[in-house]
């Protein structure tokens, strides 16, 4: 059996996989793509994810892209405990419901500002010309970044996604009233895939959108990092602190 993660070391996507990883304890083989290169837009890995982006598994030669079914792969190829999923369907669907909401809402907003506080200035030095042809070679995010622009994102564009990453920390707040855990008292994919955008906004200095107006949503937080499958995922140079030591001054940790 060969597991290979084609991955980013920052990348939130690559950070939720990783968690499963790690929680499972599967061996997998390391194969770091370096977007700052455009590694992820060559054509030998558009031939394995035509999405152009990270992460990709390749499971005994056989591709699986898109992160969250990954989670959900790596839980039903490797069932051993700790299992990931709930056991019934109907917990399992309000699992998913929460998967779904992840992927359209927060995993989408968290790159207004991770792009407009860090990575803009790699944008912002490029000609009109360069960052056109640059968008258009991306296939999934091409529209994203035709919104962003060399110049950043609107006032509107931005107070958009802040109010849909304050919603989603809200339905976290609520949903962790009587359980520790997101989904029927019971640590899930659903949990792993929120916690790297909360790591993303601590990054950021966000962490007052939660601290201390949501302290069940600190309290969760606090107990994701603690788990020794979190640390594995978040090692040295994954964090965007460690890369941009200049955020510390904003705020993050």
């Amino acid at each position: 059996m060969t597991l290979e993660l084609f991955h980013n070391d920052m990348s939130t996507c690559s950070q939720k996989v990783r968690i499963c990883l790690a929680e499972k304890q599967v061996e997998w083989v390391n194969r770091h793509v370096d977007i700052s290169k455009g590694e992820n837009l060559t054509p030998a890995y558009l031939a394995l994810n035509p999405n152009g982006v990270v992460p990709s598994l390749v499971h005994d030669g056989r591709a699986v892209i898109e992160s969250t079914v990954m989670c959900e792969y790596l839980d039903e190829v490797f069932p051993h405990a700790p299992r990931l999923s709930p056991a019934d369907s109907a917990t399992r669907g309000e699992m998913r419901a929460w998967l779904r909401f992840i992927d359209e809402v927060p995993s989408m907003a968290v790159r207004v500002p991770s792009f407009q506080h860090v990575f803009l200035p790699r944008f912002q030095k490029m000609s009109e010309a360069e960052f056109a042809a640059f968008a258009n070679r991306n296939p999934l995010r091409k529209e994203f970044l035709r919104r962003m622009g060399r110049n950043g994102f609107s006032q509107e564009d931005y107070d958009g996604a802040i109010e849909q990453l304050d919603g989603s920390l809200a339905r976290m707040e609520t949903a962790l009233a009587d359980s520790a855990w997101l989904i029927d008292g019971q640590y899930s994919i659903a949990d792993i895939c929120l916690a790297p955008l909360l790591q993303r906004l601590e990054d950021l200095g966000m962490a007052a959108m939660w601290q201390p107006r949501r302290p069940r949503v600190g309290d969760w937080f606090a107990r994701m990092q603690a788990r020794l499958a979190y640390q594995a995922a978040f090692y040295p140079g994954a964090r965007l602190t460690d890369v941009f030591p200049a955020l510390r001054e904003r705020g993050g940790a």
